[in-house]
C-alpha cells in the first residue's frame, strides 16, 4: 500500500505492551496522533503533536485530510471497523490512501470473559445512541454483548427487560478489559443496582419468565402491542405486506400514510440497520407512531408531518414504498419516480375507490394485485362464530 499515508491503530487498556512490534513502531515514530484523552494517555510518544476529538467529530475528518504528508495516527479502541470510527473515517479518505491496526474489540474480550461463542450472540452498540433499539433484540435465549453509552445504560437495559417479563435475565458489566484496573459485576435485571463505571460493555443472557413478552423480529406482531385510534394495517395483512416490501440490511423505507407507524416500525425490526420514513399529517397519529417506535426498538423511525404526494419532495431515495394512505395517481407517480432500481412498492385499500384506484394502477404498470381476507373466531352468544374482517386488496410490484 504505497499510497498509504494514514494509520488507524486499535489500541486496549494495555497501551503498547498490547501491540505487535510493527504496529507499536509505527505508533512512537508518529508526527501527528489523533484521538480521545484516554487514547492518548495509553500511547506514550513524546514527541507527537496530540490532537483530541472535536465535538461534533465531522469537523475532525477534514482536520484528518489536512494531515496528509505526515507520519499520521489515529487511535482507537479495540478494531477499528467494528462499530469505531475506522469506518466513518474510510467513507471519505479512499481505502489504498489508510493502512489499519486491529486489536481485540471489547466484543471478544468479553465473549472470552463470558465464555460465550461470537458466532451464537447479537453484538450491539447503544454508544452515543438511542439506547432503545436494544429492545428489539430482546428474545427468549438471546445472548447479547452491548458496547454502552455510560454508567447509566445497564440500569435502563435491565428497566427494559423488567417491563418485557425478562427479569430473570443475566447482566454483566466488564470495564477496563485487558488493564490493571478490569473489574466486573454480576445480577439479575430484576434487582440489578451495580454503580459501574461510565466506560463498559454489558452481556446480557436474555431469560424470560412464563408471562414473559414474545415480540419476535418475524413480521406480524401482535395488534395490541401498538397504540393505535383502529386506523392500522392489522397483523395479518401486516405480515403480508411486509413479505412483499422485503426488508434488507441498512435499507429505507417510506411508509406514507403511516398512522400508528405499525408497518415501518416491523420493516426496521426485520433488518439490521434498515430505516424508515413515516409521512404523516396528523399530530396525533404521529406522537403515537413516535410513541411505538420507541417501546419496540426501532427510536430511530423519521415522523414527517404534511400530506402527500408535496410531502414526498426533498426525501432520500427509498428502497422500498408502502402507501397505506393518501393513495392517488399523483402520490403514486411521486413515489415511483424517486424508488430506487429493484425497489419494491407496495399499496393497500380498503374502500372501492380507492381499489378502483389500485385496479387502474395494475392495469397500466403489472404486478400483483391480491385480495386479502381475514376471519377470526368469536362468540356468537353461547357458541362461536367467524366473523370477517374487511378485506384488503393489495398490489405491489418491483421496479426494474
Amino acid at each position: 500500500m504505497i499510497d498509504a499515508w494514514l494509520h488507524i491503530v486499535g489500541i486496549g487498556e494495555d497501551g503498547l505492551d498490547g501491540l505487535t512490534p510493527a504496529t507499536r513502531a509505527v505508533v512512537q515514530a508518529a508526527e501527528v496522533i489523533l484521538g480521545g484523552d484516554r487514547h492518548h494517555a495509553l500511547a506514550i510518544n513524546p514527541t507527537a503533536e496530540r490532537i483530541a476529538w472535536p465535538s461534533p467529530f465531522d469537523a475532525m475528518i477534514e482536520t484528518i485530510k489536512g494531515l496528509k504528508g505526515r507520519r499520521a495516527v489515529v487511535l482507537v479502541t479495540g478494531d477499528p471497523l467494528w462499530f469505531s470510527v475506522g469506518a466513518r473515517i474510510g467513507r471519505h479518505i479512499g481505502p489504498s490512501e489508510i493502512i489499519y491496526h486491529p486489536q481485540l474489540s471489547a466484543f471478544q474480550l468479553a465473549a472470552a470473559r463470558m465464555g460465550w461463542s461470537l458466532a451464537d450472540v447479537e453484538t450491539l452498540t447503544v454508544h452515543g445512541r438511542p439506547v432503545e433499539q436494544m429492545i428489539a433484540f430482546i428474545q427468549p435465549g438471546a445472548r447479547l454483548l452491548v458496547l454502552t453509552t455510560g454508567a447509566e445504560t445497564p440500569a435502563q437495559i435491565a428497566a427494559f427487560l423488567n417491563e418485557r417479563g425478562f427479569g430473570y435475565s443475566k447482566m454483566t458489566v466488564l470495564a477496563t478489559m485487558g488493564g490493571a484496573d478490569e473489574c466486573r459485576f454480576d445480577g439479575l435485571a430484576a434487582d440489578w443496582s451495580h454503580q459501574v463505571p461510565a466506560f463498559n460493555t454489558l452481556a446480557v443472557d436474555c431469560i424470560a419468565a412464563p408471562d414473559a413478552a414474545l415480540i419476535p423480529r418475524v413480521p406480524g406482531l401482535e395488534d395490541a402491542l401498538f397504540q393505535s385510534d383502529g386506523t392500522m394495517t392489522k397483523r395479518e395483512v401486516r405480515a403480508a405486506t411486509l413479505a412483499k416490501l422485503m426488508p434488507m440490511r441498512g435499507a429505507l423505507l417510506w411508509d406514507i400514510g403511516c398512522g400508528s407507524g405499525s408497518v415501518a416500525i416491523e420493516w426496521m425490526r426485520a433488518a439490521r440497520y434498515a430505516r424508515a420514513i413515516g409521512v404523516e399529517p396528523r399530530a396525533d397519529r404521529r406522537a403515537m407512531a413516535g410513541a411505538n417506535a420507541l417501546a419496540l426498538g426501532a427510536p430511530k423511525l423519521e415522523l414527517v408531518d404534511g400530506t402527500v404526494p408535496q410531502a414526498l419532495a426533498g426525501l432520500e431515495a427509498p428502497d422500498a414504498i408502502f402507501i397505506g394512505g393518501g393513495l392517488s395517481r399523483a402520490t403514486f407517480d411521486a413515489s415511483w419516480a424517486a424508488l430506487r432500481p429493484l425497489g419494491r412498492l407496495v399499496a393497500n385499500a380498503v374502500t372501492l375507490e380507492s381499489e378502483a384506484e389500485l385496479s387502474a394502477l395494475h392495469a397500466a404498470f403489472g404486478g400483483d394485485l391480491v385480495r386479502l381476507s381475514v376471519h377470526r373466531a368469536e362468540p356468537v352468544g353461547r357458541l362461536t362464530g367467524w366473523r370477517p374482517a374487511m378485506p384488503v386488496t393489495q398490489w405491489s410490484l418491483i421496479k426494474r
